[in-house]
């Protein structure tokens, strides 16, 4: 009788900067992974060269195979993925896989998503679960079938998010938190102490989406209360952020927003309308209160406070945004 290894062998499939932290993670407990499969380099910068993605910048230092398929159904690309003989696929933050190659590993196919499932299925669930103002989100792997975010659950792990939480510093605690639940999620396949159990039924319109993002979604709303623009804000910082467009006379200038606070207070203002003394206060009016505007950047320029973005308004009478 062949004895079993004592770890499984892998591939790894993923794009972004989160999925390269769990590969990382892998490498660094001594998973074999036989290769990589990530999305082809895109054109970028003002020359639009050709960049890797930060997946296979990962795997090209650790010296690991790349595939970058542009169709997951191409007859070439499914063989040479046969042939590395994986035991598990391990699948972060990439395309929705067809059945040849979901099916492939023997010991199954596990997809790790960035909220609590059923909540939050789709590409963004750690910017909806901040702009939704949620207290608690989470992470769980499961396995892939034929829809997106539906398989059955493996492990789960719940994650507080802090008042003081963006998405940036959410993204980044996720990742730690990701790559041993992937670990022990991959254990428990391996030795079969992990009973795959059914997403719980919710009914359609009880579900919270978490749909990719768009320009519109990021755009301010100042009719909004100060609370529900500070989540937008937060959730949407420090990428792709959430932005508004200030007029100052005739002029229309679209402003990014990284950081903001609410103010709940009563006042007659219009929403939309700019409240400063020109120094170091830079607050926008809203139903039920004020949204102070902490860091801003304008187009072509740096991220800067409040008090450095006044400077450059002084006595230049008002101003709104819309």
């Amino acid at each position: 009788m062949t004895k079993k290894k004592e770890k499984p062998e892998l591939v790894f499939m993923g794009t972004p900067g989160f999925a390269a932290g769990i590969l990382k993670e892998l490498l660094r407990l001594g998973y074999p992974v036989k290769g990589v499969v990530t999305a082809p380099d895109k054109p970028a910068g003002r020359g639009l060269v050709p960049q890797p993605s930060v997946v296979k910048t990962t795997a090209l230092e650790s010296n690991l195979p790349v595939l970058q398929p542009v169709s997951l159904k191409d007859s070439q690309f499914l063989e040479r993925l046969s042939k590395w003989d994986a035991s598990i696929f391990v699948v972060v933050a990439f395309r929705m896989l067809p059945p040849q190659v979901w099916q492939m590993p023997p010991h199954g196919c596990l997809n790790l998503h960035a909220s609590l499932l059923p909540g939050y299925r789709g590409a963004a669930p750690i910017n909806h679960a901040i702009i939704n103002g949620e207290k608690e989100t989470g992470l769980t792997t499961f396995l892939i079938d034929e829809q997106i975010d539906t398989g059955a659950i493996l492990l789960q792990q719940s994650i507080p998010i802090a008042e003081t939480d963006n998405a940036g510093s959410l993204h980044d605690k996720m990742m730690e938190a990701g790559g041993p639940l992937v670990a022990r999620t991959i254990e428990g396949l391996w030795s079969g102490s992990i009973k795959p159990v059914p997403q719980p039924f919710v009914a359609p319109g009880e579900l919270k989406p978490a749909p990719r993002l768009s320009r519109e979604t990021c755009r301010i709303n100042w009719n909004n209360e100060p609370g529900a623009i500070v989540n937008l804000v937060r959730g949407l910082s420090p990428y792709p952020c959430a932005f508004s467009t200030l007029k100052k006379g005739e002029t229309f200038v679209d402003i990014k927003i990284y950081e903001a606070r609410a103010e709940i207070t009563t006042h007659g203002d219009t929403p939309g309308k700019v409240v400063s003394d020109w120094k170091t206060t830079l607050k926008v009016a809203c139903p039920g209160g004020y949204v102070h505007l902490l860091e801003v950047q304008a187009p072509g320029k740096k991220r800067l406070s409040a008090g450095t973005f006044l400077a450059g308004f002084r006595n230049t009478g008002e101003l709104n945004f819309r």
